[in-house]
């Protein structure tokens, strides 16, 4: 099914977002220790207060989307911050202005994810809301590919010229707020109980028709009378008086949490490459060559999604997820570890956009800028602590004992994901949600 224009246009913003984001970050260690002298800490605090600034306004910026019915112009607002303040790096002289602009950075992000979640899931039907969601993060693997090969080009003929590089991070921001700028306002009537969005009501669509029948849960939520809403099912609010997400959502949340308790963060991983021996040279190649794994399995996975259901697909990744944590525990091997990290870039296309894609399904149309500063906000918080978990063992136990936890969370979140909703599956244009 071809894909809206509209989400083809936020794509390309997330695609040039991405490209100027990752022209710094993969070398904002070396600017910060090289350039100006800070210590490692320094590079601590500024991820970890940006990201707890991220997953708070996560929320905010999600509630702000459901109680305005507008998501674009919190949409613009995150990308056109993060777009202003990113090129001012080239500026900084010490490690407490870059993390004010990390800082605002991130303030960027918080505000705009949440919404233009909720937005791409107007754009998107019960029979191709995966394929959108992967579609959006392969766009964001594919920008996340380009930029660090763009910075390597550049120092190549520009050996440790930081700051012109990060200051040339003004091109791709000026081209995503002109693509925002030609995006359609998905606006939501909140007085309407209409499920379609002002974007398919002026061209003409009708809003889905409603499915007979949804898959229930199991255990503690089936004895509950709980069952697992189709999309349409709990897209048309029925009333005026609906306040909460669906008891569903919030399992499926608790599932999604868990599993990021064991999720930390990437660095480890090439932290792990160093302990075995491969040359600092080749991180940022491998860096950049696992986006490209993500960015051709993320379309792949929001497909089969579509076609195999939710559960069955992020319970595939999760389980990947574990076998090549196992492997880092395990091997001492670099090529192998190569290979294994390879093959890592699999679970984001299995897992990313499909497990957003289960969020839409999930919330009412009238909360899912809330359900996705939940869902955000939830794996921003585990990442953080699975990080500091993580980091804990790696110097108090071993880098072993670390990645078996990781393992672990991921092999106990699995199990009850299978445990908690029910094995039908669906295809599209079928009335079952899928998991």
């Amino acid at each position: 099914m071809p894909l809206p224009r509209p989400v083809w246009l936020l794509g390309w913003v997330s695609f040039f977002t991405d490209t100027a984001s990752e022209m710094i970050y993969p070398l904002m260690p070396l600017f910060l220790t090289r350039v100006l002298g800070a210590g490692p800490m320094s590079l601590g605090v500024i991820e970890g207060v940006a990201e707890a600034a991220n997953s708070i306004l996560k929320i905010v910026s999600g509630r702000m989307a459901d109680r305005t019915g507008a998501p674009k112009p919190l949409v613009l607002a995150g990308y056109g911050l993060s777009s202003i303040v990113r090129p001012f790096v080239a500026m900084a002289g010490g490690w407490l202005q870059v993390l004010a602009l990390r800082f605002a950075d991130r303030l960027g992000k918080g505000i705009r994810s949440s919404p233009r979640d909720a937005m791409l899931a107007t754009f998107a039907t019960e029979s191709n809301r995966g394929q959108i969601f992967g579609f959006h993060r392969g766009m964001d693997h594919a920008g996340a590919v380009m930029g660090p090969l763009i910075a390597a080009a550049f120092l190549y003929f520009r050996p440790d010229d930081y700051r012109t590089l990060f200051a040339l991070t003004i091109v791709p921001g000026i081209i995503v707020i002109l693509i925002l700028l030609r995006i359609p306002d998905a606006r939501r009537d909140t007085s309407s109980t209409s499920n379609a969005p002002a974007y398919a009501r002026q061209n003409g669509s009708r809003a889905p028709a409603r499915p007979r029948s949804s898959a229930p849960l199991r255990g503690e939520a089936a004895r509950e009378g709980g069952q697992l809403p189709t999309p349409n099912e709990h897209a048309v609010p029925t009333s005026g008086d609906e306040r909460g997400l669906p008891r569903a959502f919030w399992h499926a949340m608790a599932l999604i949490f868990l599993f990021s308790l064991g999720n930390a963060s990437d660095a480890f991983l090439l932290l792990r490459f160093a302990d075995v021996g491969i040359a600092p040279f080749w991180i940022p190649l491998l860096w950049s060559a696992i986006h490209v794994v993500k960015t051709a399995s993320s379309v792949i996975g929001g497909r089969m999604s579509d076609r195999m259901g939710r559960r069955q697909v992020i319970g595939m990744g999760w389980l990947l997820y574990a076998t090549v944590y196992a492997a880092f525990a395990i091997t001492d091997s670099a090529r192998a570890l190569v290979v294994v990290f390879l093959v890592y870039g699999l679970y984001f296309g299995l897992t990313e956009g499909v497990e957003k894609a289960w969020v839409a399904d999930l919330a009412p149309a009238a909360r899912r800028g809330n359900a996705f500063g939940v869902y955000n906000a939830l794996i921003g918080f585990g990442a953080l602590g699975a990080s500091l978990l993580f980091g804990y063992l790696w110097t108090h136990a071993s880098p072993s004992a670390a990645f078996y936890t990781g393992a672990g969370f991921a092999l106990a979140a699995t199990a009850l994901l299978y445990l908690t909703f029910s094995s039908d599956v669906s295809t599209a244009g079928k009335a079952s949600p899928g998991v």
